[in-house]
């Protein structure tokens, strides 16, 4: 028999559009994360910005890639002791006008000639004028407005607020209480998630697991050669909105 997360994306397919229904994903906020974690908000109804789990050093809450002369460059957040003792939204900013006057430089020798930089520097400059009492807030903030830029709309809502109560569960245990707290019978997750999760313990629980994975990404970044992963940042600032959602659009569930 067909699960029903099969039979979702079937009729997904004859409509040609997502969200799917009944669909969540439970996820960590990253400031401007690459096209591929904007794919997965792409693909779901609600969203859960998990933000009262354990901060990860050198992963990419605080940091992420643009490009400086044809290659990868890091930016990073500068945080205040940062700990992966702390919770995401335990964690406050610090040097942040500093930090921002730094990026402005950066972003400007990297992309003034790109042919939207105006536009999306007016989106970063929109997030960085804001007050925020840590690391979470900025991040979600930062991906609210690229869904602004983009006209789009998000269904979202923060782990910290709306499921304390889940909080001590074993993992893939939370993320299945949180979606049926949401009344939600598919939960999507990165497909890197594979080795943590699986679709037999989340079907036992009445939940669809699914795993979203990326189509073949590539769009013109100046005249090098493409340089794929980046900051949703460097995707704006060659293609123009239509194009931006077409390339959120690239992508699979299985």
């Amino acid at each position: 028999m067909r699960s029903s997360l099969y039979q979702k994306l079937e009729n997904q397919a004859r409509i040609c559009e997502f969200p799917l229904p009944g669909s969540v994903a439970i996820i960590q906020p990253y400031v401007f994360p690459y096209l591929g974690y904007f794919q997965l908000l792409r693909a779901v109804e609600n969203v859960v910005f998990y933000d009262d789990v354990n901060f990860i050093k050198r992963g990419w809450i605080n940091r992420n890639q643009i490009l400086v002369n044809g290659k990868e460059f890091m930016f990073t957040i500068p945080l205040q002791k940062a700990s992966q003792n702390r919770l995401i939204n335990e964690i406050e900013l610090v040097e942040k006008q500093l930090f921002i006057q730094k990026f402005r430089y950066q972003l400007k020798l990297a992309y003034t000639k790109a042919p939207y930089y105006q536009d999306v520097m007016e989106v970063i400059e929109s997030v960085f004028v804001g007050d925020y009492s840590n690391i979470g807030d900025l991040a979600i903030v930062s991906i609210l407005a690229v869904y602004r830029y983009l006209n789009m709309d998000l269904n979202w809502m923060k782990s910290s607020e709306e499921f304390r109560e889940t909080r001590g569960q074993e993992k893939a245990n939370r993320l299945i209480s949180i979606s049926k707290r949401l009344a939600c019978d598919t939960y999507i997750n990165p497909v890197g998630g594979k080795s943590l999760y699986h679709k037999d313990y989340f079907a036992k629980h009445g939940i669809d697991l699914g795993f979203i994975e990326s189509g073949k990404i590539n769009y013109k970044q100046f005249e090098n050669d493409f340089v794929p992963y980046l900051s949703i940042i460097d995707v704006m600032m060659f293609n123009d909105k239509a194009a931006v959602i077409e390339l959120l659009n690239n992508f699979k569930i299985g």
